[in-house]
């Protein structure tokens, strides 16, 4: 789904260690669904994942909210400028806007994660020229963009529990929100409803996703491969604030324990997760980071993590990450 976002992106280079900050991840873990209980279910096809991804853009550009009524998990997992929404939020947000989108819109390079038999992530490349309106104003939409979807086997069908874009850039260029060197202007759709967005209810389960997340930030601030590797899956997959794809454990262990930067210290803050399954969970967090980056202090930048956990026995492994720019 392209959503009518404003994507906000620090102009400095020491924005470059928060691509490293969340860990990534997607592949099936001891003690998942399926393990034990018969032969797996027959898995999907990444062309078929992006297949069901375009009919949710184009009735996002419709503004036909009634379609996500069925397309959307119940346990939906989305942020909005760091605010959480939920699905009843998501879908009154996609009614109250349309767009006019210029034909030869495209969804391209998409690439698929397992992260258990019944969980998928999707992610690609979305080129789109046109604008959004909602509550009568206009923005335009965000373009090229990284967009990930995590979909969820519920019966015969396949429903979205995560959906994220980030504006695709140079690391050491980041450009304005809307590609120009100038501000997107004007509200969108999305921005309205996370204000508005009530505060949302921790699972049982944060305590634990918190604890594992921690974990990683550690290993990945202290650069230690070896912790990276055991505290993640197999088949990691990564999006970082600037859209880059990290495929798998060897890119992202590469990234992670890089010296360009030299990260003392990290904080973790509003942490909240969803049981997405009884060994699927997703939590949402905010990350800020004390250090430099080059000859640059990178105090105080902040990230939004979306973090999908898989259980390993009695351990939560790190699965698949999405970080969002402040």
């Amino acid at each position: 789904m392209i959503r009518n976002s404003r994507q906000a992106l620090s102009a400095s280079v020491a924005a470059i260690v928060l691509a490293a900050c969340a860990p990534t991840g997607s592949a099936p873990a001891s003690g998942a669904k399926g393990d034990t209980a018969g032969p797996a279910a027959a898995a999907p096809t990444a062309e078929a994942l992006l297949a069901l991804d375009r009919q949710a853009n184009e009735a996002y550009f419709q503004g036909d909210g009634g379609f996500f009524e069925g397309f959307l998990s119940d346990k939906l997992v989305m942020q909005e400028g760091g605010s959480r929404l939920s699905k009843a939020q998501v879908i009154k947000m996609i009614s109250g806007g349309k767009c006019d989108v210029a034909d030869g819109w495209s969804m391209t390079e998409p690439q698929m994660s397992k992260i258990d038999d019944d969980t998928y992530a999707l992610s690609y490349v979305a080129t789109v020229e046109g604008s959004c309106t909602a509550d009568g104003k206009t923005s335009k939409l965000p373009s090229p963009v990284r967009a990930s979807t995590v979909w969820a086997r519920n019966g015969e069908r396949w429903q979205v529990v995560f959906h994220g874009e980030n504006l695709i850039v140079d690391p050491a260029a980041p450009p304005a929100a809307d590609g120009s060197g100038e501000p997107m202007t004007g509200d969108t759709s999305a921005g309205n409803a996370s204000e508005a967005a009530a505060a949302p209810q921790a699972d049982p389960i944060t305590a634990a996703l918190m604890a594992a997340e921690n974990d990683v930030w550690e290993a990945w601030m202290t650069r230690d491969a070896g912790r990276i590797d055991a505290l993640t899956t197999a088949d990691m997959s990564f999006v970082n604030i600037f859209g880059t794809y990290l495929p798998n454990k060897a890119a992202a262990i590469t990234e992670w324990t890089s010296e360009a930067c030299d990260v003392k210290r990290f904080t973790l803050s509003n942490g909240v997760g969803t049981s997405v399954s009884p060994t699927v969970g997703i939590l949402t967090v905010t990350g800020s980071v004390e250090g430099t980056c080059g000859e640059q202090d990178i105090s105080g930048l902040e990230v939004y993590a979306t973090t999908v956990y898989v259980r390993d026995g009695e351990a939560w492994k790190w699965a698949f990450g999405f970080n969002s720019p402040k």
